[in-house]
């Protein structure tokens, strides 16, 4: 989520104003596909509704100011979020030698694939930043206090004592609360203020969207298995 593109990369620089915000798009494109700049990138101002954007001079572009820089809101973030994340990877953990479905298995895998992605990202976020990065297994704290969807030890032992097509179930009517949960804590950053700086909001609305897809993929699967 935070890997660059080929052949084109785009940096958001936000300006916000009281009432509102008004972005820059800096553009720089490559002949051969590499990240490496070749010249001056372009900064672009969109335009208004159904017009078309322009490019700023130079002149104008030293004049914009710089990126906002991460808040304590995106720290904390980032550092629930690695907690929430971990919890995830712990119940699919418990699939293999207890789901009946193989379709349960596979979502599985992919989740595991995901969350772990997202972890080393956000943990690289919080190392450039200079921000703590939280244990394992912070969560068991906190996580009726602060973090939505998190599993009880309670509800931990049930799908952990689960076997076959009632682990199946339980595994998605759980995972499903505990994506659910991470939506939430989305809307908890921008509510309290984060998601300014560029790279904490691209992964906060990329968590958003890809758990969406995961929630709807899962409830699709509970419907095939109730037939």
């Amino acid at each position: 989520m935070f890997s660059s593109r080929s052949r084109v990369v785009v940096a958001v620089v936000a300006a916000t104003v009281a009432l509102g915000a008004s972005a820059f798009a800096v553009v720089q494109l490559t002949a051969d596909g590499s990240t490496e700049p070749t010249s001056a990138p372009r900064v672009v101002q969109p335009g208004a509704p159904g017009q078309a954007g322009r490019t700023l001079s130079p002149a104008e572009q030293s004049q914009l100011p710089p990126p906002p820089a991460h808040t304590p809101a995106d720290t904390q973030f980032m550092q629930r979020m690695i907690a929430h994340h971990v919890q995830a990877l712990d119940m699919t953990a418990l699939v293999a030698d207890r789901a009946a479905s193989s379709e349960v298995s596979l979502l599985a895998k992919r989740i595991e694939t995901s969350q772990r992605d997202e972890i080393a990202q956000m943990q690289r976020w919080l190392t450039e930043r200079g921000e703590q990065i939280p244990g394992p297994h912070t969560h068991h704290a906190e996580h009726d206090a602060t973090m939505p969807g998190m599993l009880t030890p309670e509800q931990m032992a049930q799908l952990q004592r689960a076997r076959g097509a009632q682990f199946d179930r339980l595994f998605l009517d759980f995972m499903i609360r505990h994506h659910e949960g991470a939506l939430t804590m989305v809307q908890q950053l921008y509510a309290a203020g984060g998601g300014l700086e560029p790279a904490s909001d691209r992964f906060a609305r990329e968590v958003n969207a890809d758990q969406g897809i995961e929630i709807r993929s899962m409830r699709e699967l509970q419907a095939r298995l109730a037939r």
